[in-house]
């Protein structure tokens, strides 16, 4: 009698979401091949959590992921979610730190994640096959045949997880989506996303450094689109940090579609306007003789109050006690909505993921596969879903390889 055929499954890319779906389809006993472009696997992942990994989050939910059909996510969590995760790590090696929700390594090194992952790659004998350029993929019979600069491979099942276009000099360069677009797939326009955003206004050297409390609201055209909360970075270009990365695929979008951009920064987010205007006038009230600068001292960062004051047409040095109510007025309406003109994003190189992608209404959501093409696959960054900081971007790509992996070998 003979034995069951292994189902051979090739893989494209080696990053996050491309080694989860080996390992996945591998212990399915399916004979894997993961072909990379760059000289090895997994460099984005060295980046992931400023070098420290932070691989999921114990909260999770719709608002986490973004896309056209966010919702999309649902019944590939269902499968691979939060504890599957830690689960799935904790085995291989990585127990797992918490901070706020968010799950480290023990260890807080990236490269312990990429490590376990390269050793039970090597223990369940997957392929890589490294510098190896795609060049096509075709759908030959009930299997495919795909052309690269080192050799032919004969696959069963394809797997394209080759990533978005954040971080090129990690791989995620977009060279293999013509591929998939001559495979009958459509892609929504990818714009960088958790990204620093650039000012139109030339005064952000004088304040460039500054780590402040902060909301931040988006306008597009005028309108409020989002807002989040936390620690804003003032950059010599404009504005940083994780409010701001939180918000930044939703400007970029925008600016691809030539429309006005605007950030409306509240730096008191802890206090309402009138109680603010209360306590301005006290602060500028008390006929100590101070000038507007030294009463604002203790309230902003000292870089902050020179601008506040121009901003209002307040002169640094004039005696606190003769600045008018209206005056006191304007600046408290600096403070609480201080308007910053988006110009552009810092782009795909400094940008964490990207937004965009291939649309979701061609794949299968219960298993990652094309409705297009039967037997092709797709996982990771390279899909029309990007996560929000903290952890939901490599949530996303382990839960999607799995998912991918798991049905390909069936």
């Amino acid at each position: 009698m003979k034995g069951k055929k292994v189902k051979k499954i090739l893989i494209i890319g080696g990053g996050a979401s491309g080694m989860t779906a080996a390992i996945a389809a591998a212990r399915k006993g399916a004979a894997v091949t993961i072909l990379e472009h760059m000289d090895r696997i997994g460099k984005k992942i060295l980046s992931t959590g400023n070098g420290k990994c932070n691989y999921t989050n114990r909260r999770q939910g719709l608002r986490c992921y973004r896309g056209e059909d966010p919702a999309f996510v649902l019944p590939v969590l269902e499968q691979f979610g939060f504890e599957e995760t830690v689960a799935f790590f904790q085995e291989l090696g990585i127990y797992p730190k918490e901070r706020d929700g968010c799950f480290y390594p023990a260890s807080e090194q990236a490269a312990a994640v990429l490590d376990v992952l390269r050793m039970e790659l090597r223990r369940l004998g997957v392929q890589i096959v490294t510098g190896c350029e795609v060049t096509s993929v075709q759908k030959k019979g009930n299997g495919f045949l795909i052309s690269s600069n080192q050799e032919r491979f004969r696959a069963d099942s394809c797997i394209f997880a080759c990533g978005g276009r954040a971080f090129p000099k990690s791989g995620s360069d977009g060279s293999a989506y013509g591929l998939i677009e001559k495979l009958g797939h459509t892609f929504v326009i990818m714009v960088p996303a958790l990204v620093q955003l650039k000012a139109k206004q030339t005064f952000f050297k004088s304040i460039a450094g500054v780590r402040t409390d902060c909301r931040v609201k988006l306008l597009v055209e005028q309108e409020p689109v989002c807002e989040d909360r936390g620690e804003v970075q003032l950059t010599d270009c404009g504005i940083s940090g994780i409010p701001t990365f939180q918000v930044s695929r939703y400007a970029a979008k925008a600016l691809y579609d030539k429309k006005s951009v605007q950030a409306l920064l509240d730096f008191v987010p802890y206090m309402q306007e009138e109680k603010l205007y209360e306590e301005m006038k006290k602060r500028f009230g008390r006929g100590d003789g101070k000038t507007a600068e030294e009463a604002l001292i203790g309230l902003f960062s000292k870089k902050l109050i020179p601008l506040f004051l121009k901003q209002s047409g307040i002169s640094p040095r004039e005696e606190a006690g003769h600045v008018s109510e209206r005056k006191i007025r304007e600046l408290c309406k600096e403070f609480k909505c201080f308007k910053v003109d988006i110009a552009d994003t810092k782009g795909f190189a400094a940008a964490q993921t990207s937004a965009g992608g291939v649309r979701t209404d061609g794949i299968w959501a219960q298993t990652m596969e094309s409705k297009i093409v039967s037997g092709l696959y797709f996982a990771g960054e390279v899909v029309d879903i990007d996560g929000i900081c903290g952890g939901y971007n490599l949530q996303w790509a382990w839960a999607s390889g799995y998912v991918a992996g798991v049905h390909a070998a069936e």
